[in-house]
């Protein structure tokens, strides 16, 4: 596209939520060369969290903005394993050896509060390009003037910025502010979430999962809402469990996730016929936490004027494509890239524009395929380029999401084409939203082919 050194200029810039999402924004368009304040609500003492799912194209952000990824203590996965339910025994496995090798970067998994120590040392710290980004705590967004792009915080506080993210989560303050209002549901699944301490299942005689370096399933093969996922983190010494369920066996939809810790009893009772390797894992758990699951209906829009949407607060999707975090960091790169001085012309709000044509019709994508993992984990992401399996079925052959959609997509790629025909140019590149054309993907699609 040639550089715009002479239009461009640097911005002031207010992220609204210090989450992973908001990190990455901070880290991106600090790259940029802009000026960014963090504004979270809380002041991350009581910060709790789970296992965060990072595929190639999330990690390849993190090179890209030189984070200190060893900071994160990962868990390079090599496989996804999908196990019977009461036996245990692997019923699908999608190997990850050559993984590294094929999209050029590994498939991470974190802890979620190293994961976001990780992305704020890069954000505020003093190594790295770009100015510093500010962390301001205990700024809660109450309103936001449209016109002059100045955020009114609940204790009183103003701050005017030229461009204004939103990445305030499930819950945002600022998506309301835009006219977005939710037509949200109660999933027909509920989760419990469990940590269990490596250690002490290996002194208690139990498997030792961390040793499979894999993400790994029981159940979600009958068209049923059980299932329960297995996240190896901090280096294996951590895993993190997922204990899905239908709603009417616990319905955790006005719980909230600092509450306090739900009894071992209550993980167990909905599981009466799983694999006992797994179930004795469960009976050690710990920090018993309910994950409110709500399914979210696609936004209209992702920005208006200087201010946008990221992450949950712009697209919630349901975890079962372990893609929420990927997208988010997905949403900060496309930023990084629109808004620096080889593309941004210096209008804020036709950049967002070209960012709402970018990111809305991959994250709802994603968002659609995740529901439909819910109940089916063929639809999974891996799983559903195995179709030999003889429980392997899916809704729509052609609309499965697959792995090479995931991350032989190009974001630059995707960005010149939809700047092009904002700017009235040609584009000759041999890309189509992001996809090379002429690809042919697991699912029978070709792209650029109708």
């Amino acid at each position: 596209m040639g550089s715009l050194a002479q239009s461009w200029r640097p911005l002031s810039v207010g992220v609204i939520g210090g989450g992973i999402g908001g990190m990455s924004a901070a880290i991106a368009l600090r790259r940029a060369g802009h000026t960014v304040t963090i504004y979270e609500r809380a002041d991350f003492a009581g910060e709790v969290g789970a296992s965060v799912s990072c595929a190639a194209n999330g990690t390849r952000w993190l090179h890209e903005w030189e984070v200190d990824v060893a900071k994160g203590d990962p868990v390079v996965l090599k496989k996804l394993i999908n196990r019977d339910w009461k036996t245990g025994e692997p019923v699908s496995v999608y190997d990850l050896d050559d993984y590294e090798e094929k999209w050029g970067f590994v498939y991470n998994m974190f802890h979620r509060q190293y994961m976001h120590s990780m992305l704020k040392d890069a954000a505020i710290g003093e190594s790295g390009v770009g100015v510093p980004a500010k962390l301001v705590v205990n700024h809660q967004c109450q309103d936001i003037d449209v016109p002059s792009s100045t955020i009114t915080f609940k204790n009183g506080n103003t701050a005017t910025h030229d461009l204004i993210i939103g990445a305030d989560g499930i819950g945002s303050a600022v998506r309301g502010i835009l006219g977005i209002k939710p037509a949200k549901r109660p999933a027909e699944q509920q989760c419990l979430h469990a940590n269990v301490s490596t250690e002490e299942a290996v002194k208690a005689g139990l498997v030792d999962y961390s040793q499979n370096s894999a993400l790994e399933y029981w159940g979600g093969q009958e068209g049923k809402w059980d299932k329960i996922v297995l996240s190896p983190c901090n280096g294996g010494k951590l895993l993190s469990y997922y204990c899905f369920f239908p709603r009417e066996k616990g319905d955790y939809s006005g719980h909230t996730w600092g509450a306090e810790d739900r009894p071992v009893e209550e993980l167990l009772e909905p599981y009466p016929e799983l694999d006992r390797q797994v179930f004795a894992h469960l009976s050690i758990g710990q920090e018993i936490k309910p994950w409110r699951l709500w399914v979210h209906d696609p936004y209209p829009y992702l920005a208006r004027n200087n201010i946008c949407l990221l992450g949950d607060a712009g697209h919630p999707m349901m975890p079962h494509q372990s893609q929420g975090a990927c997208m988010a960091i997905e949403d900060a790169a496309a930023l990084g890239i629109i808004f620096s001085q080889s593309y941004f012309d210096g209008d804020v709000t036709a950049a967002l524009k070209v960012y709402e044509e970018v990111r809305l019709p991959r994250v709802t994508r994603v968002q659609s395929a995740a529901a439909k993992a819910a109940y089916n984990i063929n639809e999974r992401i891996g799983f559903s380029t195995n179709t030999n399996i003889s429980t392997y079925k899916v809704e729509d052959e052609k609309k499965k999401l697959t792995i090479e959609e995931m991350n032989a997509y190009d974001l630059y790629r995707d960005i010149e084409q939809k700047l092009a025909v904002h700017r009235g140019h040609e584009y000759c590149g041999k890309f189509l939203n992001g996809l090379p054309l002429g690809m042919k993907l697991p699912n029978g699609v070709t792209v650029g082919e109708s």
